[in-house]
């Protein structure tokens, strides 16, 4: 449950992300055109269909990892988190805050991509939109938590930034993707079976297909879920007043 703390936090956020056009097209504009992209890449609309619904938690993923990772580590920075830190406001609090904020953007970023892939485009999902659109989310959700993490260990802007090799392109190589993660070489797949983005990988594949209500897919959004809940713990343990 949010405090009216974070709340503040939230709409601090907000405010500043409203004054911020730029930031605001990576989070709509970017991964919408790269789904555009895809679809007309392949120019197929089964291959399309294959792999698409992957790919609506992919991008916010990865949009909201370096947003998030950037803009939290500008706020360290700039001496506003320090001030923060200095009034009667837990660090959990100030991350919920951020969390808060940015997991709506999220929620915009999903409805926007899917809605875009679905009709213009001509996404075909057997399974239910709504199990779809939250199984986005809740990978959106995924990066902000990871971003928030990694904003900890950067010094400036671009070694938040390089943290994406380390964090998320492993991730993006062993998640079933581009090799189906059962004809993974076995050190390959224990590796796969740690990292959270194979578990979204697999929840909206299943959500796409109509495979509802089953053990796994309650298991991977499980996974999901509890991935980005470690992720914000951590980042509160690791928040510091002022980065060296």
């Amino acid at each position: 449950m949010t405090t009216s703390a974070s709340r503040a936090t939230t709409r601090r956020i907000l405010r500043q992300l409203r004054h911020d056009p730029r930031t605001v097209g990576l989070l709509l504009l970017v991964p919408v055109l790269l789904v555009v992209l895809l679809r007309y890449m392949f120019d197929s609309a089964a291959a399309f269909d294959r792999v698409a619904p992957a790919l609506l938690g992919i991008f916010p993923f990865i949009v909201m990892f370096l947003v998030t990772s950037v803009t939290t580590l500008r706020e360290r920075t700039s001496g506003t988190l320090e001030r923060l830190m200095t009034m009667p406001l837990s660090k959990l609090d100030l991350l919920t805050g951020y969390a808060c904020a940015f997991g709506l953007l999220a929620v915009v970023q999903a409805l926007v991509v899917t809605g875009v892939s679905v009709q213009p485009l001509g996404l075909t999902v057997s399974g239910s939109m709504g199990l779809l659109l939250t199984v986005a989310v809740l990978d959106a959700l995924l990066g902000t938590a990871l971003g928030l993490f990694v904003s900890a260990f950067a010094r400036t802007e671009f070694q938040a930034v390089q943290f994406m090799p380390a964090v998320v392109f492993p991730q993006l190589l062993l998640c079933g993707l581009f090799v189906p993660r059962a004809h993974m070489a076995q050190p390959l797949r224990w590796a796969s079976d740690v990292l959270p983005l194979s578990y979204a990988v697999d929840a909206l594949d299943r959500a796409a297909a109509g495979t509802t209500g089953t053990a796994d897919l309650v298991r991977d959004l499980s996974v999901i879920a509890g991935s980005a809940l470690a992720a914000l713990a951590l980042a509160a343990a690791t928040l510091r007043r002022r980065t060296p």
